[in-house]
């Protein structure tokens, strides 16, 4: 692809209005939205309106005009984009947070399984915590498998089978609908992290029938450095199934200050502690962007922009470890080469952000609402003349970071 066919592409992209919705820093091509997502231009505005007037002048009068309704009325802007009921969807806590609430509600919602399956190489947080999870159920394991040996691993004894829809490496994404209906067929309940997939790939959790899921709110939906996370229960199981974290905003009456717990009705029984409402905020002016937004426009863009960063590699000799097939991926692409750190440090130097996924993956995000087909270009043709140059070999390349 030229540089003119990527410009071809700019001033037929239906998206392109977005770009300027966002505060993109002058000189730089972001390629890690899939990490943090940049920065929405009204989110300061809304921020301080929360800290001078809802907080600084309304004080605690605001939880009565808004705040104490937030965690439903943002989770039903989150479904949408996920193909879920505006009352299956809660926002709050962490991903993590939300991970074990699922896992030990799961678990408990049948004593005859005790194994929570899941895949080897998953994100670490996501086995971490299901570690958490079965040590707080009497009998319960976690069952890590290769890809290839899940679908035999799921037998008698499964309660639940734990996936992340798109690899946080490679971008690989699992067939949500045939996967659900595999841990159905064993007995299993079906839980999906989408943190890589919530406003990077169209996703139908009630379409194919899921049982759980979570996600977090600061990659593709750009909700801001430790947004508030979300959680999906499809509603034939809200009354079911019982948050192990029984705080009192998931009281059926919090203000009644009973001392026994009794979990209030549909999602909000989901509900822990009071919400972080600057984050929240941040979180909620973010998802307005997406109001209006076709899923199948960001799809197919994603999809133009990986072929883009595809052809570069390609043309350098690159092992891409990410599909070809948009259909079987998520919306980053990963490159393994064996100094991928000091090329990812070269490549920022060069204004070109990107991230290192240890041990060997150069990992690039392609964020459909403020990436332009030219932006994506350039990063090929930077990526380039870095390996070429050799420039890469700099040992201030090699130093390595807390974060990467």
């Amino acid at each position: 692809m030229t540089l003119e066919d990527a410009r071809a592409l700019d001033a037929n992209d239906p998206l392109a209005a977005y770009r300027d919705k966002f505060a993109l820093p002058e000189g730089v091509i972001y390629l890690d939205g899939n990490s943090l997502g940049a920065l929405p231009k009204a989110t300061p505005a809304a921020l301080a309106d929360v800290a001078t007037r809802q907080w600084g002048d309304r004080l605690i009068r605001s939880w009565n005009e808004g705040w104490i309704e937030a965690p439903q009325r943002i989770g039903a802007k989150i479904a949408p984009l996920i193909g879920a009921a505006a009352d299956e969807v809660i926002i709050g806590d962490t991903t993590s947070t939300h991970l074990f609430k699922a896992l030990v509600a799961g678990l408990r919602s049948n004593p005859e399984r005790h194994t929570v399956l899941s895949e080897a190489g998953n994100f670490p947080t996501d086995l971490h915590i299901a570690e958490g999870a079965v040590a707080c159920v009497p009998g319960a394991r976690l069952k890590v498998v290769a890809r290839e040996d899940l679908a035999a691993a799921l037998d008698e004894d499964a309660a639940v089978l734990l996936l992340t829809h798109v690899h946080y490496k490679t971008s690989d994404r699992f067939d949500m609908a045939a996967w659900t209906a595999c841990a159905h067929d064993a007995g299993a309940l079906m839980l999906w992290d989408l943190s890589h997939s919530a406003g990077a790939v169209p996703i139908d959790l009630n379409g194919a029938n899921v049982d759980l899921a979570v996600g977090c709110t600061y990659k593709y939906l750009n909700g801001g450095p430790g947004a508030p996370a979300f959680l999906y229960v499809a509603k034939r199981w809200q009354e079911a199934l019982a948050s192990p974290l029984s705080g009192w905003m998931g009281h059926a009456a919090p203000f009644a200050f009973e001392d026994a717990y009794r979990p209030a009705p549909g999602m909000k029984r989901w509900l822990a502690g009071t919400p972080a409402m600057l984050s929240t905020a941040a979180l909620e002016t973010a998802l307005d962007l997406w109001a209006d937004i076709d899923q199948q426009l960001v799809a197919t863009k994603s999809a133009q922009l990986f072929d883009i960063l595809a052809a570069a590699g390609d043309a350098l000799g690159l092992d891409c470890v990410s599909p070809r097939d948009p259909a079987k991926r998520g919306s980053h692409i990963s490159f393994r080469h064996p100094h991928a750190y000091e090329l990812t440090q070269a490549l920022i130097a060069q204004g070109v952000i990107g991230d290192f996924r240890d041990p060997d993956i150069l990992r690039l995000g392609l964020t459909p609402l403020y990436l332009s087909h030219e932006d994506v270009w350039r990063a090929g043709e930077i990526l380039c003349k870095i390996i070429t140059s050799g420039s890469w070999k700099d040992p201030r390349f090699s130093t390595r970071f807390a974060v990467t």
